[in-house]
């Protein structure tokens, strides 16, 4: 399985051989992002937890499609802000540990300030 570093070098590759980077400043990355995961949403809206895990499954293909854009269009944004994509997740997953202890958070959607 490709790294986050190698997966990131690929995206950029393409980028640069279709010469896009001046296209693709945070603002417009943010917005495709934006863009993209509502292309996501469309394939649950309106459905109940069930459906939508039955609509998960039956488009499938679909539903990928939409998730790799905005993964892709993300790894874009950290690498050219200069961010280890993988340094940060880690970093909000810590963060997220303290704040949604799992013996006061386990079962509950409470917010960490509401816990």
């Amino acid at each position: 399985m490709p790294s986050i570093p190698e997966i990131t070098a690929r995206i950029r590759a393409f980028r640069d051989a279709r010469d896009w980077l001046q296209f693709h400043s945070p603002k417009d990355l943010s917005v495709a992002i934006a863009a993209e995961a509502g292309e996501l949403l469309q394939h649950f809206v309106w459905k109940s937890p069930e459906e939508s895990w039955q609509r998960a499954e039956a488009k499938k293909p679909e539903v990928a499609s939409e998730i790799a854009d905005v993964a892709i269009l993300l790894f874009e944004l950290a690498d050219n802000l200069g961010l280890d994509l993988a340094t940060v997740m880690l970093d909000k997953i810590e963060n997220n540990e303290s704040r949604y202890p799992a013996d006061k958070a386990r079962g509950s959607n409470l917010k960490y300030n509401e816990l």
